[in-house]
């Protein structure tokens, strides 16, 4: 399968939840009983369209031809105060990380974060009362009963957010998923050529005494992605749900490394002014190809309120260093200054 053919990240799917089975208007009749009183059970539910994590997933592909989900019908009120079969109802699996959306108004209807936490995307119809409900000491015998009431029907969105500790941030070729190659046991592609990474991509980072975190590389972003430039905004809402953010400029940038953290960080803070807050860590990548001098000359363009590493993926200079930034960094917040 090509790259970008087995990672989905959003669907947008038409439910229909069953509609409630009718009451039943039933009189009681038996050999002994001609003229016995209302014993008309009540109609079953109709079926949900229920959205279930499971932690398992990481794609939304499975989904992705499936628009249109309709749950079952319940049965209709039997004789003898039987209740009616509750309908069938549709449970759509989903990476941990989902979103629920009205189609029509954007509105989100809530969020999928815990393996088997389960929501209703569509409430099947209520079952009808049967006639037994009406009786009275002056309607003895009602011969009436509910209908069931009809199930909703719409179109919502699904859309993955992706949940890691650490997000690479950074421009085409800044060197992301080569450090996602060398510190995991992810396979992104890796090429000479802008935008070679199409779709996110996950790998588990391996730290000292046993401990790990999850990394995400981001598709790359350029000047005017919030705008809609490049890969647009697509992937930017990925970044969202990263602990930390780990910005990668390339030591052989044609700008100054302060000039192009600042653009990312402006793209990042037009999509969401929010992702400002979170904890920001710089990597200067490919940084095996300075000698000392000319390293000490570009640290005087770092942004001072960064913490910043100098790496070499390639090389593996400064790997260890950055993973022990990284993790001083996800856990500050839990543990306090290390």
């Amino acid at each position: 399968m090509s790259q970008g053919s087995n990672f989905v990240d959003y669907v947008k799917i038409c439910c229909r939840s069953g509609h409630g089975g009718a009451g039943s208007s039933h009189l009681h009749r038996d050999i002994l009983t001609s003229k016995g009183g209302p014993d008309g059970g009540d109609g079953g539910r109709g079926g949900h369209v229920i959205v279930k994590g499971n932690a398992q997933l990481w794609t939304l592909l499975h989904l992705k031809f499936r628009k249109h989900v309709i749950a079952g019908d319940g049965d209709s009120g039997g004789s003898s105060l039987r209740t009616g079969k509750t309908g069938r109802d549709e449970i759509l699996e989903v990476p941990l990380g989902t979103i629920a959306k009205n189609a029509e108004t954007g509105e989100v209807l809530f969020e999928i974060n815990a393996d088997g936490e389960t929501k209703i995307l569509a409430k099947g119809g209520r079952g009808g009362l049967g006639n037994w409900h009406f009786k009275t000491s002056t309607q003895q015998t009602p011969r009436f009963a509910q209908p069931g009431e009809d199930g909703e029907e719409e179109w919502n969105i699904l859309e993955l957010k992706l949940l890691a500790d650490v997000g690479l941030v950074g421009f085409p070729n800044a060197g992301k998923s080569t450090l996602l190659s060398v510190v995991s046991a992810a396979k992104p592609e890796i090429a000479d050529y802008a935008f070679t990474t199409l779709v996110p991509n996950l790998g588990i980072v391996g730290y000292r005494n046993n401990r790990s975190f999850v990394m995400a590389d981001i598709p790359g972003i350029i000047e005017g992605a919030s705008q809609g430039k490049g890969l647009g905004i697509r992937f930017l809402r990925h970044i969202e749900r990263n602990s930390v953010l780990l910005f990668m400029v390339p030591a052989d940038t044609n700008r100054t490394i302060k000039e192009e953290y600042d653009i990312l960080l402006r793209e990042l803070n037009e999509y969401n002014s929010e992702l400002m807050h979170k904890p920001r860590v710089l990597a200067i990548t490919k940084s095996d190809m300075l000698d000392e001098e000319l390293q000490q000359e570009m640290e005087k363009e770092v942004p001072k309120d960064v913490p910043y590493v100098f790496i070499s993926s390639v090389a593996q200079k400064n790997i260890t260093e950055l993973k022990d930034l990284l993790w001083k960094e996800i856990n500050k917040d839990v543990t306090g200054p290390q």
